[in-house]
Formats: C-alpha cells, structure tokens, sequence
C-alpha cells in the first residue's frame, strides 16, 4: 500500500463563491493592532481553513489589497469578508451588540486555560487576538466576556499571534463544527 500524497485537485476545495454560500459558522477574529502584514495575511489564511465569517482589521492591521497579505494568505483574502475599523472597542462593542460572545486570547489573572474551555454550539463568538508585542489592549480586554490561554510549558511565555489563531480555531472546530 502507498501512502500517496493528494494533489491540489483532489482536496476537493470549495471557490470563493461556493465559501461565501457556505452557511455561517458564528465564529469571527478581531485583530488588534496586528503590526504584521504577514500575520494579518496568515490570520485571513487560517479563517479560511476553518470556515469564519469576518475578519475585522482594528487600528494599525493592514488592509488588503496588500502584497505581504497576500504572500501568506495565498488569496483567502479574496474569499474571507473582513472589515476595517479604526479601533478595537468600538468593533468590540458592535459585536456585543451583535451577541456575540467576545473572548480575548491573553493571559490574564482570571483567564480560562483553552483545554479546560468548551465552546456552546449555537453561540456566536468573537475571537480577539493582540499586538505581536504588547498583546491585547487592556481597554478591550475589560470589555470581552473573558480570556482564553494557551497552555504552554517552555521558557517562552507567548506564541506568534499567527499561531495562536490556529491553535485556538482548531480548538473551536473540534467542538463546534458547520
């Protein structure tokens, strides 16, 4: 037996039109002064993969058209709705407005580890991640409805923001799926 690797054709990938028709999965990303036009296009990449519905692009995020975007989003920017909106809280704000459940991706004093979280199928959920640096605002950390951590186990305390996204997502989609 051999152990063929798929070609492209055969993965069976819907187009950008048959994803937008796809029916919406409640999960959303709020990117928070994301300084990297490289992690904003990885962001747009793994929203695609795991089928959310916006991403909105908060304070400095580059915006597409961009070729750095593109570079790492490999076009999923093209499929993926997103909106830009100057500040973070405010967009915060709407997506409460909206009902959804706003969870920041930050280690703070009261924040659930994600292996102990179970995402409730039917809610909506707005995934806010942070500042390759300085992580998630205070402000709008006050203002989500609470904060997931990534447990981690070496001498570094954070992971690349692109990778946190695909950590947390794939979290999502193992207990919520379309």
């Amino acid at each position: 037996m051999s152990n063929r690797k798929l070609l492209n054709i055969e993965l069976g990938r819907v187009s950008p039109q048959q994803y937008k028709d796809l029916p919406e999965s409640g999960l959303v990303l709020v990117l928070d002064n994301i300084r990297s036009a490289h992690n904003v296009g990885s962001a747009f990449r793994s929203g695609d993969s795991f089928k959310v519905d916006k991403v909105w692009l908060c304070g400095i995020c580059a915006c597409p058209p961009s070729a750095e975007i593109h570079k790492t989003a490999l076009g999923a920017e093209d499929s993926l709705p997103w909106e830009k909106v100057e500040d973070t809280l405010e967009a915060v704000r709407r997506l409460k407005a909206e009902g959804y459940t706003v969870v920041a991706a930050e280690q703070t004093t009261e924040s659930l580890m994600l292996n102990d979280f179970r995402p409730e199928p039917g809610r909506k959920y707005a995934l806010v991640f942070g500042n390759e640096v300085s992580g998630v605002r205070q402000d709008v950390v006050d203002e989500c409805d609470f904060c997931l951590e990534i447990p981690q186990f070496g001498t570094k305390h954070s992971l690349n923001v692109s990778v946190s996204i695909g950590v947390i997502l794939w979290h999502f989609r193992l207990h919520i799926s379309l």
